[in-house]
């Protein structure tokens, strides 16, 4: 199968591995969020941001993302801190997963992944030293930070600047990564935005 897929210039699929992680761990009847991480094996921080993000950007109530959030928050300050991987507290790590649900977002996310499939390769590998990743981190903790707030119309931003950021982690493809910083960065504008808009229709009305 790895030679077809050298041939034709394939590779496979960014979602495959979730999904064939996540369908396993469902048939045995654990599927949660640390067996999901720990299914995934190395590079845990691109990992967790992936899934994470995905499961952020899943059909959900209102006011959803204040919860949802907290892993991406955990995560993404782990790596502000320095630690060499991902270690999720234990409420996080039995969270159940709806693996239907998941299915459904990662094959609606195909339209994206397969551009990003297309262009992925290891490369400003630079990006990823060890020396870099506290400064990496505090970035994903402000675009996680906007995720975490309770703003309408702004939380699907951050959480595809993050997916994006996290599979360039995953690749270790340090352009993919930056266009997801620049994102992030958009993300973090508009929330800032909206929040100043907000703040000044509630002032005008109460004065």
């Amino acid at each position: 199968m790895p030679q077809s897929n050298k041939r034709t210039g394939r590779r496979p699929s960014l979602s495959m591995p979730i999904l064939r992680t996540s369908r396993a761990q469902h048939r045995a009847g654990n599927l949660t969020l640390g067996s999901l991480l720990a299914g995934l094996g190395e590079r845990s921080f691109g990992w967790a941001i992936v899934v994470f993000s995905l499961i952020t950007i899943l059909p959900l109530p209102p006011g959803s993302s204040v919860i949802t959030a907290l892993p991406l928050l955990v995560t993404t300050l782990q790596m502000t801190l320095g630690f060499p991987h991902v270690r999720l507290p234990g409420p996080l790590a039995r969270m159940r997963i709806d693996r239907q649900k998941l299915r459904r977002r990662l094959l609606g996310l195909r339209p994206v992944t397969r551009r990003l499939e297309r262009r992925l390769r290891p490369r400003l590998e630079v990006l990823f030293a060890r020396r870099h990743e506290p400064l990496l981190g505090l970035a994903l903790f402000v675009i996680a930070f906007t995720l975490f707030l309770p703003v309408p119309g702004s939380g699907w931003f951050p959480a595809i600047a993050l997916f994006i950021v996290g599979v360039g982690l995953v690749e270790r493809d340090g352009v993919v990564a930056v266009l997801g910083l620049a994102f992030g960065a958009f993300a973090v504008l508009l929330t800032v935005v909206i929040v100043l808009s907000l703040a000044e229709g509630a002032e005008a009305m109460m004065g």
